[in-house]
């Protein structure tokens, strides 16, 4: 068996996938591999938007897209100037899978199965003769005068091209850096928040428009985040909280996911116009139980939580509202309070901050500034993004570029 190769992709995830398949329309001639440590591939694919596989996202403007990624803005302009959400929409199109936009911008296959993506990949890598290899876990990466070395634990190859497409792999950043590149220690990004509280307690499922702080031990805000938020079994989840989590993936890890959060249920709504709107809701439901009717568009069981919260008997009226007492429930309206204590994993689709340090990159082809014929694509790289399908057109960017510049180089 000749275990020379063109290009070896190491990764069998989107970003890998992408590389591969391109490189491949791009120059025929091209031998390429794929070396996949498990014994699936494009597992992150399959579990993605709950099993629909969340493509990518809605936005067309190269600076407006940049600003999604907490780590990566700046690297990204220039790449999302040649690659990005259309020139996604359609190569995905032009291979018979048409995309839909959902009302907050996230796209999917109009078939809502990332069985649709994943069958797509596999078709293509085989229609262009890209070689797919399982259960080949990198043990040793080497840079030799002919290119590169690659030893799994069964077998060594030779490349004169070598991707590393393998994410968020602790024992391939260990060879990167004994290679010489710098680490950016990784830390969690995507996460949700734990918190055990009477308030929310048994109301998993029921969302709001919110805005939250994550304050500091000075009780000062030091995160800002809006967007709907999701109560779940274990606290709360969301786009808001998520976006917390992302940007705040550096600040929050050193607290050991330990601090306190600020909810404002109504959104941007301040305390002295929520204030003037209760006065009216006394007049106009003075007879009526505070409890009995929800306000503000909450929903009525989250409502009964904050009025129950703010020390209003069950069985309290309107009219007999005092005024320390909407004091408080103003204050339960637009800043509780809640404790997080520890974090859990977004569904399956783990993202981590850290990775391959930006600075060592070129990102006109992402290439290692280092290493000649040596590429970068995916979460390998410090660039992580909020959720919504940001993560994938990352990969989907890199993965183009990185392809083209190979398929110059011949």
């Amino acid at each position: 068996m000749n275990n020379h190769y063109d290009v070896l992709v190491i990764g069998g995830g989107a970003s890998g996938f992408f590389t591969a398949i391109n490189a491949a329309e791009m120059d025929p001639g091209l031998k390429i591999g794929i070396l996949e440590r498990g014994k699936e591939v494009l597992t992150k694919v399959k579990v993605s938007g709950g099993g629909r596989c969340n493509v990518t996202h809605a936005e067309f403007v190269p600076d407006q897209l940049v600003t999604q990624y907490p780590r990566g803005e700046k690297e990204l302009l220039g790449p999302f100037s040649r690659f990005m959400t259309g020139d996604t929409i359609e190569w995905f199109e032009q291979r018979g899978i048409a995309l839909k936009i959902e009302e907050d911008g996230r796209m999917f296959p109009v078939s809502d199965s990332s069985q649709t993506i994943i069958d797509l990949f596999l078709n293509e890598s085989k229609r262009l003769g890209v070689q797919l290899m399982y259960n080949k876990p990198v043990r040793n990466l080497q840079n030799v005068d002919a290119g590169w070395e690659v030893s799994t634990k069964d077998e060594t190859f030779t490349t004169d091209v070598v991707v590393i497409a393998t994410g968020s792999n602790p024992k391939i950043w260990k060879m990167l850096r004994e290679l010489g590149h710098s680490i950016v220690e990784p830390v969690p990004s995507l996460f949700t928040f734990n918190i055990s509280d009477p308030r929310i307690t048994d109301l998993a499922g029921i969302t709001a428009e919110v805005s939250v702080e994550v304050l500091g031990k000075d009780g000062k805000a030091i995160l800002f985040s809006e967007g709907p938020l999701l109560i779940t079994h274990w606290g709360m989840s969301g786009p808001a909280i998520l976006k917390l989590s992302a940007w705040g993936a550096r600040i929050l890890e050193p607290l050991d996911y330990n601090f306190k959060i600020r909810v404002n249920w109504l959104g941007d709504a301040h305390a002295d116009e929520v204030h003037e709107q209760i006065k009216s809701l006394k007049y106009q439901f003075a007879r009526k139980r505070i409890g009995s009717l929800a306000q503000f568009g909450l929903s009525k069981r989250l409502w009964r939580r904050i009025v129950e919260a703010s020390g209003i008997a069950e069985t309290e009226i309107w009219a007999d509202l005092t005024k320390s007492r909407q004091i408080e429930l103003v204050d339960q309206l637009t800043a509780a309070t809640f404790q997080v204590e520890g974090k859990s994993t977004f569904k399956e689709e783990f993202v981590t901050a850290g990775g391959v340090d930006l600075k060592e990159v070129n990102f006109k082809t992402f290439e290692s500034k280092l290493f000649p014929a040596m590429y970068f694509t995916g979460e390998v790289l410090n660039i992580d993004a909020i959720t919504g399908g940001f993560n994938f057109q990352n990969a989907w960017t890199g993965g183009y570029l990185a392809a083209r510049a190979i398929a110059k180089q011949r």
